[in-house]
């Protein structure tokens, strides 16, 4: 297994895959948060059971906090090796011709969005840690919406929610593609693919941004 990571393939089939289930995840999560858009009750019930469903709690949260980690660690490490390999000075001068200004700046809005995550964390994850763990508190089934609309009272925290999903939409629009060639299942569908990651990296973003405005305005 160790020499498996340790080969350039390798190592990009696991960040695919790393890149996969955190796709999905997005999906998930933005399913779960545009309900609040237009049914308070419905909010707080799902987030009630992710909240408070064991399996979720201690099984899957867990995988994927090792997900986000695992992916932009594997991301880095790429990074790392590939301008090793080509030179920084060739990359600088010539990345231009063949490839995106955003497949060459993949790391830097990675890394944007890894403190977003931080942020993100620490106004809903570590709060639930709080609140369950720390400074154990009668669990109220009703709670969610008011405290995710009143993380969203902020203007900053907005600002740097909204331009935070912008890189986020971009890392996307490469990401998406580069994830199934990783897996060389682009071949005769690449064109499909790639219309298919436009959409998915406008959707999805834009559902995140359409909520934080929301709830910003709507307080």
């Amino acid at each position: 297994m160790s020499g498996f990571f340790k080969s350039s393939i390798g190592r990009k089939v696991a960040m695919a895959l790393s890149a996969f289930f955190l796709m999905f995840f997005l999906i998930i999560h933005l399913a779960v948060n545009i309900t609040s858009l237009f049914s308070e009750d419905l909010f707080n019930e799902l987030s009630h059971f992710m909240g408070t469903n064991p399996l979720i709690q201690f099984a899957l949260q867990p995988v994927l906090i090792f997900g986000v980690v695992f992916h932009f660690v594997m991301g880095f490490i790429l990074e790392l090796k590939n301008k090793k390999a080509n030179g920084v000075s060739y990359a600088r001068n010539n990345g231009a011709a063949n490839s995106t200004w955003m497949s060459r700046n993949m790391i830097y809005s990675g890394l944007v969005i890894l403190a977003f995550l931080v942020l993100h964390f620490a106004d809903f994850w570590v709060h639930e840690i709080n609140v369950k763990y720390v400074n154990v508190q009668p669990e109220e089934p009703t709670r969610y919406f008011h405290e995710l609309q009143e993380k969203f009272v902020p203007a900053w925290r907005v600002a740097a929610y909204v331009v935070s999903f912008v890189l986020l939409g971009l890392h996307l629009a490469h990401g998406f593609t580069s994830a199934f060639q990783s897996m060389g299942s682009t071949v005769g569908r690449k064109k499909t693919l790639q219309n298919i990651g436009k959409a998915y990296s406008i959707i999805i973003p834009l559902g995140f941004i359409i909520i934080a405005l929301f709830h910003h305005l709507n307080h």
